[in-house]
């Protein structure tokens, strides 16, 4: 794997698809994207993540200072973030919110569950980037606005529109979806400034799907 960016205060990586972000329990859930990039920057430190199904740009803090500002900037919502999406059926309208606060789906975890009694505020904006007639398909920009645990895939589900390929939540029916070998999420920008100067800088990847 290559560094998307790399200086003296933050490393900017694209995790593929299929690896974890961070190391899970266990000796056979070690290998993750953060180990790779603290084998080659021993400071490199983590201020957010993406599902392991999910690819895309991943953001590392090289030391303490500049971790403390990032996660701060996450936590402000001072970091765009946009994905792109390929969701089953053909989405109506061009562009819109998905306002339902979730919750941990305790009888399942770790999936995740739309509760509007105790779940934690969250909002999805979208756009229509393309509709696949034939394919009874659409393509999305997605930008979380909050940074839930799987937000994107339940809020998406929530209206109809699962992600192709989620084999955790599938087409809510509790069978996982296999058309396709991978969840069709991609991180696709990340925009924020820069924590050594404050400089703008922004980074894309384009969606390998």
């Amino acid at each position: 794997m290559q560094a998307w960016y790399v200086d003296d205060t933050i490393v900017v990586m694209e995790k593929p698809a299929g690896l974890l972000a961070v190391p899970g329990r266990g000796e056979d859930k070690r290998a993750s994207l953060s180990e790779h990039v603290r084998e080659r920057w021993p400071d490199a430190l983590v201020v957010h993540r993406l599902d392991m199904p999910t690819s895309g740009l991943m953001l590392f803090a090289r030391g303490a200072a500049a971790q403390r500002c990032l996660s701060m900037a996450f936590e402000a919502r001072r970091i765009a973030k946009r994905y792109v999406a390929v969701v089953h059926g053909l989405v109506a309208g061009d562009r819109g919110e998905i306002d339902a606060p979730l919750a941990v789906d305790w009888p399942n975890r770790p999936r995740q569950c739309i509760d509007r009694a105790h779940g934690r505020p969250s909002l999805t904006r979208w756009r229509v980037l393309a509709r696949d007639e034939a394919a009874q398909r659409t393509r999305l920009a997605l930008e979380p606005v909050t940074g839930r645990a799987h937000q994107l895939r339940v809020h998406l589900l929530s209206i109809g529109h699962a992600i192709v390929g989620d084999a955790l939540y599938g087409h809510g029916d509790g069978a996982p979806d296999a058309t396709s070998p991978r969840l069709m999420l991609h991180a696709s920008r990340l925009a924020f400034a820069h924590p050594h100067d404050g400089h703008a800088v922004e980074f894309e990847s384009p969606p390998p799907f």
